[in-house]
């Protein structure tokens, strides 16, 4: 399969299939004439790819547990369910320090237009 063909296969841009690769995520064989060529197999693993990207996993992690995937679909084997429970933990984490900032911001928001809104009243 040609990089053309698995791009309209999976919905991926060329570009990102050749970023894929150079992360070590995704494998080609050349032909004589530099052109990459995939196998059959590459659409499911473009698929579990960008399922471990859409749960906000960097890539160098990903590279690590693409060997781990069971069959075709989403499920990981259990050796790396820890590591899973870890990024989970840290997404968590980031998430309450959003919201903390989210707070934080939306109370300076709001006293800025009260002050502003008092000003506006006095003139």
């Amino acid at each position: 399969m040609k990089i053309g063909d698995l791009a309209r296969e999976t919905g991926v841009s060329v570009r990102l299939l050749r970023y894929y690769e150079d992360q070590g995520l995704l494998t080609s064989d050349r032909t004589d004439g530099g052109h990459r060529h995939y196998t059959a197999a590459a659409p499911t693993t473009v698929t579990q790819i960008r399922t471990l990207l859409a749960a906000g996993l960097p890539t160098k992690t990903i590279r690590d547990l693409m060997p781990c995937f069971l069959g075709d679909g989403p499920e990981l084997d259990a050796c790396v369910q820890e590591h899973l429970q870890t990024q989970l933990q840290k997404l968590d984490s980031r998430m309450t320090d959003l919201q903390h900032a989210r707070t934080s911001l939306s109370a300076l928001l709001d006293a800025s237009t009260r002050a502003s809104q008092l000003a506006s009243s006095r003139a």
